[in-house]
Order: C-alpha cells, then sequence, then structure tokens
C-alpha cells in the first residue's frame, strides 16, 4: 500500500497588512525595500494576540478534529528563532493540541527547505515501521523578533499548517531525493547582520548568490534523474510541476531550470507555484 497525504489543513488569519505599511519597512536600508518590492509579496497575514507554537497547535487541533485515530509520530518544523531557550517546541505543540500518544520532535536547520524535509522524513518513518499508521507533520510561522522584512531572503506573514502522512494516502509520495550543500550555510546571514552594507560587500554576496545559483541547477538536474528513476517514470510522463512559495525572481529561475531539466516535454510542462499567503 503506497504512502500518501491523509489531509490537510491550513491555519490563515483574517487580518492582512500590506507590506509597505509594516512598521519596519519605513526603516528598511540600502537594497532592502526595493529587494521586498520584487519579491512579489504584496500584503501578509497578521495574527497579533499569538505566536507560532500557538497557531501550530490550533491547526493542529482543527485537523485531528476529522481524523479518525491519534498520530504516531508528531513532527514539529522549528520556527526561526526558536520560542524558548530551554524548552521543547514540539512537545508544546503536542500538549496544546491534546496529543498524548504522539511522540513530539523537532526538524530544525533546513531553512526554508524544512518542510520537504518533514515531510520526507514522515513516509520513511511509516515505511520503516509497519505498526505506525500516521505521520502528522505542522509548522507555525510568526517572527518572534517582530522583524517581517528579512532582506534578502523573505517577507514574513502569520499563520500555520498540519497534514498527515498515511498508507492508502492520496497523492501517492512515489519517491523522494534531498541534497544540501553546505557551502551556502550562510549566504543571507552575512547581509542580514551588516548594517549599511557597502558595494563590495554587495559584490561578493552577488557572487555568492550566483554560484549558488548555479549549485542548484547543477544538483536539481541530479535530483529530477533520480526521483523519476526511483518512480519508475521517464520525463515524458511529467505534466506538471508544483513549486513551493519563493520570491518572484527564484520562481522565474527555477520555472526556466525547470522546463530545461524536462525538455522532452517543453511543449506541455506547467510549472506552478503554491501560494500560501502565510
Amino acid at each position: 500500500m503506497g504512502i500518501g497525504i491523509g489531509a490537510v489543513h491550513c491555519l490563515l488569519p483574517d487580518e492582512r497588512v500590506r507590506v509597505v505599511d509594516l512598521s519596519e519597512f519605513a526603516g528598511l536600508e540600502d537594497a532592502a525595500p526595493d529587494g521586498a518590492d520584487v519579491s512579489g509579496v504584496r500584503s501578509v497575514g497578521v495574527d497579533a494576540d499569538t505566536d507560532a507554537g500557538v497557531l501550530a497547535a490550533r491547526a493542529c487541533r482543527e485537523l485531528l478534529a476529522v481524523c479518525p485515530y491519534e498520530p504516531d509520530v508528531l513532527i514539529h518544523i522549528a520556527a526561526r528563532p526558536g520560542e524558548g531557550d530551554v524548552s521543547t517546541d514540539a512537545g508544546r505543540v503536542q500538549h496544546a493540541a491534546g496529543m498524548t500518544a504522539a511522540f513530539p520532535f523537532t526538524v530544525a536547520g533546513s531553512g526554508c527547505a524544512a518542510s520537504a524535509v518533514a515531510w520526507a522524513l514522515a513516509r520513511d518513518l511509516l515505511a520503516a515501521d509497519p505498526v505506525r499508521r500516521c505521520v502528522l507533520v505542522t509548522y507555525g510561522s510568526r517572527p518572534a523578533d517582530g522583524n517581517r522584512v528579512r532582506h534578502p531572503v523573505m517577507v514574513v506573514g502569520d499563520g500555520a499548517f498540519a497534514m498527515t502522512l498515511v498508507r492508502g494516502g492520496r497523492p501517492v509520495l512515489l519517491a523522494h531525493r534531498m541534497r544540501a550543500d553546505g557551502r551556502f550555510h550562510e549566504l543571507a546571514g552575512t547581509h542580514a547582520r551588516i548594517p549599511g552594507l557597502g558595494s563590495s560587500h554587495g559584490s561578493a554576496g552577488g557572487q555568492r548568490a550566483f554560484e549558488l545559483a548555479m549549485s542548484g541547477r547543477t544538483h536539481t538536474a541530479a535530483l529530477v534523474d533520480e526521483v523519476l528513476a526511483e518512480a519508475g517514470l521517464t520525463k515524458d510522463d511529467v505534466s506538471a510541476t508544483l513549486m513551493p512559495n519563493t520570491t518572484t525572481g527564484a520562481y522565474r529561475f527555477y520555472e526556466q531550470a525547470v522546463i530545461f531539466l524536462i525538455r522532452s516535454s517543453v511543449d506541455r510542462v506547467s510549472v506552478l507555484p503554491m501560494r500560501c499567503g502565510a
């Protein structure tokens, strides 16, 4: 029996604020305002009365209300930064969501790829132990430091999601591959911590960003071939590709890369962004 998605529940606040109206936007320096503008994000959801852990727990409770049984494992995707110095965010979400049997732990250190790491790991946990029936993956988004514009990486809104992976779920997760290049572990952090970034640093940062893009394209090519081979498919079998939230510029880059990689079907391949508002 294949392992796939059982249910997905997204939690998005009703209140939305334009990025240009955020309190920290006026204080951005150098190219940061332009970076926020070209990201393609025009507004973000705001829930000022809570934090990321509470949002994640709420998403879990609402999902579990229609789930026939409690999950065996809870994988919580860590907020950046964490909610406490000496605490377990996964345990906090487990308790607040009313779960008692699900073993909780946290996935961290993978940046924007953490969600893919979590659901791939969930699939492997089910495949490794036939006794397990369900793994719940959750994440809550709310900047702990109040800084919603993080140049040049992202614009952060509030929200949460919860999803289950189960045996017999649809769609089925046929194959997955992950790869990381540790040389780029601090590409964005260098920019974020240097006020009044000079042109010399900007040039170096631009070179590193270019190197990252080329490395990412090379790794993506290998991953596409490996995943298709594991799933028993060819590039001619691909009719659509979904991409997670990303900036407009990055989306265009990877759209071109994916079309190039699946060029045998270029006349009928659709590359679609998955926007989640949070």
